[in-house]
């Protein structure tokens, strides 16, 4: 994979808590938003809004199973609004982010 793609999904994780802009991420990797536009999804297959709310998606599920965070929380954490979050958490999941947590929370004290 592309350097140039690798330091933009390292900025990504790093800032994941953060409204962030193509061309601001852009900037991180000395491109502009459109080469980077172009070479990321050369690169991995996916735009990056894309990429984005999927890292992001993953990391609000893994602080739904790791910890007793609320949900406004984690949107926070994940830098989205809880409606955004509950709606690309369900669309992903299938289930909204307190469905799931209940679910994983009581298949976990079961165990």
């Amino acid at each position: 994979m592309d350097q140039r793609v690798r330091a933009a999904i390292a900025f990504m994780k790093e800032n994941l808590h953060r409204r962030l802009m193509i061309n601001e991420m852009a900037a991180a990797v000395c491109l502009s938003p459109s080469h980077l536009a172009h070479l990321f999804k050369q690169e991995t297959g996916k735009p990056v809004t894309g990429y984005l709310r999927e890292l992001r998606m993953q990391r609000g599920r893994e602080l739904l199973e790791t910890t007793f965070l609320s949900v406004k929380e984690i949107a926070a954490k994940v830098g989205q609004s809880v409606n955004h979050f509950t709606t690309d958490f369900r669309k992903g999941h299938g289930v909204t982010p307190t469905q799931f947590a209940a679910r994983y929370r009581g298949a976990a004290s079961a165990r």
